[in-house]
């Protein structure tokens, strides 16, 4: 059977099975490589639609045949990669963004292989933006963005995609495509009682849900961001999931909302082929207030204390990282656009003042605030100030755009740094994206560094300190042995350490191949057991993106993926 072939006669876009395609299409930007056998452009949703009828006619006769949808392939976590056919939608299925108003809230609409750089451009044409992007936004795609829950710096403020989903239009596992959005309690009724393979869906996975409320209730993360599993508690009414109907304007047609289960699957249950966007005003102002801590001595209870003056961001970055800038100090002048050399200099005299008098600090707080009004912020930060004061901890208020980009500048720019100038070592994203409540960070942090420090790893640790979100990616010599049975004996110490605190062995990047087998540490037995159910619904042949999501192979696919057995076969060793 020549797949090639019978898929080539079937669709507009082009096959290929290159060795330089499939090459490209082996790696993301994750530790595996994984080689697939064809890599199909889509020029349209049917091309989309003719490639899943195809895989369904002929599943029997070939059980290895499946599909995985890859945008820009920036994901961290191995969750483009795939033996079968990858559907790269970044050739065609891009641009097109439309904005529109709905009542008073500005909508997109967009194509998955549209890459975030370029819809950013269109949106600010009008004054709007889609807040929920993330660090590597000049990389990554809508299609990524949508499979793995964005969120970012903005986050802390304005939530992540799942809060700013309109609609999407959906390839199922059916070959047909459905236009996925909330629905009332009478539009559920509806979709339930349609006699397709759509009201199957619906009927099921209502039933799932009202059947194993507890479980699932007992089972829902309770930390502003996760990207593991599936996010069923999302799905059901807002009363249902403990939440207060009476915030956020939810309304009566949020009864029911299947597309809270589709953002951060990462194209395990369908594929996406368009999305409506809810876009939001880009405000005039921002300013950024900058906190130097000496210890990590009641981190917990400042954060809350920054919270409570509603920061749009607060991130953080380590002294590892900030020595690290300080030792390739020239390269981080040169990666600051500024007209002069001198006057850029100039600028980081204070902090060389403050470090030669009070060391390095252990960690940096930089605080953002925007607003329409700048004496708002204004207001917010003398009220910061005073808190700081009081604790006894050095801050600066920024004065303008220039002065706060060094700091930017250092938390975006060490680790390029890192990997530039670590001979021999690549980067090793595998316990990258922890995240705990704030409170418990300093107990967290020092406890997930000893564990780091005992492997002898290099790395450098930043985050979404707002979020107790941080991320760890240590640099590792990927031909050495020793070195790649050290990532699974990492990741189970560190993953254990997470769950004594409940939270997320994943809060942006998602489970792919790299945190799939660790879900138990996260979730109980009956939990993975709805997960593998929510994966048959949808993809009763697992076609879609086998391995990823579901960790127990035996019960949700005859495919290769989904055990630590698999992850530790496709590290690459380069």
């Amino acid at each position: 059977m020549n797949h090639k072939e019978e898929i080539a006669a079937r669709v507009k876009g082009e096959v290929s099975d290159t060795e330089e395609e499939l090459a490209s299409h082996s790696r993301d930007a994750s530790l595996f490589e994984v080689r697939p056998k064809l890599v199909v452009f889509p020029r349209n949703s049917e091309d989309v639609k003719e490639v899943v009828k195809y895989i369904n006619t002929n599943k029997s006769k070939d059980p290895s045949l499946s599909l995985t949808a890859r945008a820009a392939g920036s994901c961290m976590s191995g969750g483009p990669l795939n033996e079968s056919i990858i559907l790269d939608v970044s050739r065609y299925l891009s641009g097109s963004t439309r904005i529109e108003m709905r009542g008073s809230t500005p909508i997109a609409e967009v194509l998955p292989g549209t890459y975030y750089r370029d819809f950013e451009v269109e949106t600010l044409k009008k004054n709007l933006i889609l807040p929920c992007y993330t660090a590597s936004k000049n990389l990554c795609a809508i299609g990524g963005m949508i499979g793995n829950n964005a969120a970012g710096e903005k986050t802390l403020l304005y939530g992540k995609m799942e809060n700013y989903v309109e609609s999407f239009n959906v390839v199922l596992s059916d070959g047909n495509e459905y236009e996925i959005k909330p629905l009332s309690k009478g539009a559920l009724d509806a979709k339930i009682g349609q006699g397709d393979f759509e009201g199957e869906i619906y009927r099921k996975i209502w039933k799932l849900a009202e059947e194993n409320r507890d479980e699932i209730e007992k089972n829902r993360p309770h930390v502003s961001k996760n990207s593991a599993g599936y996010y069923i508690w999302n799905v059901v009414a807002p009363h249902m999931r403990g939440e207060d109907p009476a915030k956020g304007g939810i309304s009566e047609s949020e009864y029911f909302d299947l597309t809270r289960l589709l953002v951060g699957s990462q194209g395990t249950l369908g594929i996406v082929t368009s999305a409506k966007l809810r876009l939001v005003p880009v405000k005039k102002h921002s300013k950024l207030f900058v906190i130097f801590l000496r210890d990590l001595n009641g981190l917990g209870d400042l954060i809350n204390e920054i919270l409570h003056f509603r920061p749009d961001s607060l991130e953080s970055y380590d002294n590892d990282t900030l020595k690290l800038a300080l030792r390739f100090f020239p390269e981080i002048l040169r990666s600051m656009k500024a007209k002069s050399f001198l006057k850029l200099l100039w600028n980081f005299i204070p902090e060389a003042g403050m470090m030669l008098t009070g060391g390095i600090p252990k960690l940096i707080l930089l605080v953002e605030f925007t607003s329409d009004f700048e004496g708002e912020i204004d207001k917010k930060m003398r009220l910061l100030k005073d808190v700081t004061n009081r604790r006894g901890i050095k801050s600066r208020i920024t004065r303008n755009e220039s002065e706060s980009e060094k700091y930017w500048t250092i938390r975006r720019e060490s680790f390029n740094l890192l990997r530039k100038h670590i001979k021999g070592k690549r980067t090793a994203p595998f316990v990258d994206d922890v995240v705990v409540e704030p409170r418990f960070l300093p107990e967290f942090l020092p406890k997930m560094r000893a564990i780091l420090d005992k492997y002898k790893l290099t790395y450098t640790i930043a985050g979404h300190a707002g979020n107790g979100n941080f991320h760890v990616i240590p640099l590792m010599d990927m031909k050495d042995e020793r070195v790649r049975e050290i990532i699974p004996a990492v990741s189970d110490e560190v993953y254990n350490l997470v769950g004594k605190y409940r939270g997320s062995i994943t809060a942006e990047h998602n489970d792919g191949i790299v945190r799939t087998p660790y879900l138990g540490k996260m979730y109980s037995s009956k939990m993975l057991e709805i997960f593998a159910e929510i994966k048959n619904i949808f993809d009763p042949y697992n076609i879609f993106n086998p391995g990823k999501k579901v960790p127990d192979a035996t019960k949700a696919t005859t495919d290769k993926g989904g055990t630590l057995e698999y992850m530790r076969d496709h590290i690459a060793r380069s």
